[in-house]
């Protein structure tokens, strides 16, 4: 009688039990399975479900040397310890070396990269800093006074991908492999839908891309199918060293919208973020539909669909003190750029004109 008043009066819950091995107590449900596990059944499903990711996408061949693109974020910390983990656990055969880009933003990057240097003591593995003001003169805080909050994002991302292709140069490293998970991938697809960019929008859910040119590094995506929720609750409980403040330039970058966007899909449905990689991932465009034809830039040599690369264009830009050159859709002007010609009058106070 006294238990049933006891029961009545007070819910007994009963600690439940990871669903992997049935004997641990679970610590976290799984946003991505929604399975209940402990600690070491999640880090080893995690592990796994990488390692398989890897393996059948055939990402690496053994005695690669590979680069892993290090920001001293929760992705690519997460990124770097599962690669010398899965190195050493199935004899991948890899030398694995850290590559990093300083952008030059006080107060950000700075701090950000005293964590990758951590990183590299605590991983063992060899660390290259290149940075935007080594390779084109300019500091992100510098552009940032020229050109404002509204569009620094787009020279940021531009720059920093050649960044990484000529810091991976100098390593001589076979690939790189970057953080990407798959929400960045799913919202990288909004995007391009959004902003009807079909050619990238074919290529955005490659897990790896060839070299297309000369200079060019072939890069690959090992957490593609890693959601970002599950990379942190990895990276928490495995008590990893990383750094999380945000870039204190991105608050109006458009990729914050399709974030928003991703993340209310998500909560009315947990599997948009799979759903909407694997429409673009079978996606298919009509015969007849131009494309885009790769080529190089006459000044660089890096790949390019224009006569001059995106990053040829902004810093040109850049250094005439009209930033807005590398913006709009100014094709026409690239053959002046390239012969180093003066730009008319009137080109340059419509450049001068246009709001950034």
């Amino acid at each position: 009688m006294l238990l049933a008043i006891f029961q009545a009066g007070h819910q007994i819950t009963m600690p439940v039990l990871c669903s992997s091995c049935a004997e641990k107590r679970a610590v976290l449900k799984r946003p991505k399975t929604a399975h209940s596990l402990c600690k070491d059944c999640f880090f080893w499903a995690f592990e796994e479900e990488v390692h398989q990711t890897i393996v059948s996408a055939q990402l690496f061949k053994h005695g690669e040397t590979v680069g892993i693109g290090a920001s001293g974020g929760k992705d690519s910390t997460v990124l770097a310890h599962i690669m010398k983990v899965l190195n050493e656990r199935y004899n991948y055969g890899l030398k694995l070396l850290l590559l990093s880009v300083d952008e030059g933003i006080t107060g950000y990057r700075d701090d950000s990269l005293e964590t990758v240097k951590r990183n590299q003591q605590q991983y063992e593995l060899p660390l290259k800093i290149v940075s935007y003001e080594e390779l084109y003169g300019w500091t992100m805080d510098a552009i940032v006074k020229q050109v404002g909050l509204k569009n620094n994002c787009t020279f940021c991302g531009v720059f920093r991908r050649q960044a990484l292709d000529r810091g991976a140069m100098m390593l001589k490293v076979d690939k790189i492999c970057t953080g990407h998970n798959a929400d960045d991938v799913a919202e990288t697809v909004l995007m391009n839908v959004l902003r009807g960019d079909i050619a990238r929008l074919r290529r955005c859910t490659a897990i790896s891309t060839a070299s297309e040119g000369e200079g060019v590094v072939p890069r690959c995506k090992p957490l593609k199918y890693a959601y970002e929720k599950e990379i942190v609750l990895y990276a928490y409980f495995k008590k990893l060293d990383y750094f999380s403040t945000e870039c204190i330039y991105s608050p109006n970058a458009y990729r914050g919208h399709a974030r928003t966007f991703l993340k209310d899909l998500e909560a009315v449905r947990p599997s948009a973020i799979m759903d909407v990689i694997h429409s673009g991932e079978n996606l298919s465009v009509r015969e007849g539909v131009k494309m885009p034809v790769q080529g190089t830039c006459g000044r660089c040599g890096y790949i390019s669909s224009q006569t001059l690369c995106k990053s040829c264009v902004l810093l040109e830009g850049l250094n005439r003190g009209l930033p807005r050159l590398g913006i709009g859709k100014h094709h026409r002007l690239h053959g002046k750029i390239l012969s180093q010609q003066p730009l008319t009058q009137a080109e340059e106070r419509k450049l001068k004109t246009l709001e950034l």
